[in-house]
């Protein structure tokens, strides 16, 4: 009887690296840095003065609306371009005055529940809300009604006195005026904005202080929750902040008709027979000894150089091979 073999043992050894836990360390270290990179803002914040508190608050409340409390100009100069509080002084002055003049006229009293000033990052916005039985305008009409009319000319009276420059917009509720497609809510939005804007410049408010009209219908309601409340029929008219609070002064367009730019000068490439160069060439010979009238095609177009010619043969040549 054959004796039997012994089993064959294999032993595996695992080789061990000491200290070595795998990558998650490396979570635990970024996690750390971003708390201390957060933790040194803060500080930083709290260090800083007033006027850098309300622009980074600014910023994350309305990041399109802040860029003239700090930063840097649009053409990236680096120069840095501040909220002037003169002009948001002047702003405020202008609030309490309205609201003062307002309560002061007992027909406007009754309606400053319907008028509402604040003061934002594009200027002073005065708002003027319809209520149910048509306060400022008739209903569905753009004409104004005696309350609407004795306000605007109010406003006028103080507003042309300012250099800033004035938006009116005009906001429908979701009410449909009409199933005709010739005259919406688009339409009538237009036509009330641009009827307050005419009464404030009979008023005094200048020609060119109201530099934008425009109408949203009812893409914008003050109160998205009910889009037929009557507070979503309203006129706004933002008195906008310029550079550093002030409209510049815009130098007048030149006029076109009396500019020595106006009147087009043949180019050189389109009429190659009134160059310089085709003057200055020496009339050719005929073989009679007179000078030869220029061929038409030599006008058009100038003769190739030999060189070039050599050159486009040669690689005629190389190309065949």
């Amino acid at each position: 009887m054959a004796a039997k073999t012994a089993p064959i043992l294999v032993i595996k050894k695992k080789g061990g690296h000491g200290g070595h836990y795998g990558g998650a360390w490396k979570v635990a270290y970024a996690d750390f840095v971003t708390a201390m990179m957060a933790l040194f803002i803060v500080l930083w914040l709290m260090g800083s003065s007033e006027k850098v508190k309300r622009a980074v608050a600014g910023y994350f409340n309305d990041p399109k609306g802040t860029a003239n409390l700090m930063g840097t100009t649009m053409s990236g100069n680096g120069i840095e371009v501040t909220q002037n509080d003169e002009n948001t002084q002047r702003l405020r002055q202008l609030k309490q005055k309205l609201e003062a003049e307002i309560k002061a006229k007992k027909e406007l009293e009754k309606l400053s529940s319907q008028i509402e000033i604040t003061i934002t990052a594009e200027g002073l916005r005065i708002e003027m809300l319809e209520g149910k039985n048509g306060t400022f305008f008739q209903s569905g009409s753009a004409t104004l009604s005696p309350s609407g009319q004795e306000l605007l000319a109010l406003l006028a009276g103080e507003l042309k006195t300012l250099p800033n420059n004035l938006l009116l917009e005009g906001h429908t509720d979701a009410a449909q005026y009409s199933t005709d497609a010739n005259y919406s809510n688009w339409e009538l939005s237009a036509d009330r904005a641009n009827a307050a804007r005419r009464l404030l410049q009979e008023n005094g408010v200048r020609a060119d202080q109201v530099t934008q009209v425009r109408a949203y219908a009812d893409e914008m309601l003050r109160n998205k929750a009910n889009p037929y409340d009557p507070a979503n029929r309203r006129i706004t008219i933002l008195v906008k902040n310029g550079a550093n609070g002030v409209v510049p002064q815009v130098s007048p367009i030149p006029n076109i008709a009396a500019s020595p730019l106006s009147t087009p000068k043949p180019s050189s490439a389109a009429v190659p027979a009134k160059s310089p160069a085709a003057h200055a060439q020496p009339p050719t010979s005929s073989p009679g000894g007179g000078p030869s009238k220029p061929s038409l095609s030599a006008a058009k177009s100038p003769p190739a150089s030999p060189a070039g010619k050599g050159l486009a043969s040669k690689l005629k040549a190389a190309l065949h091979r």
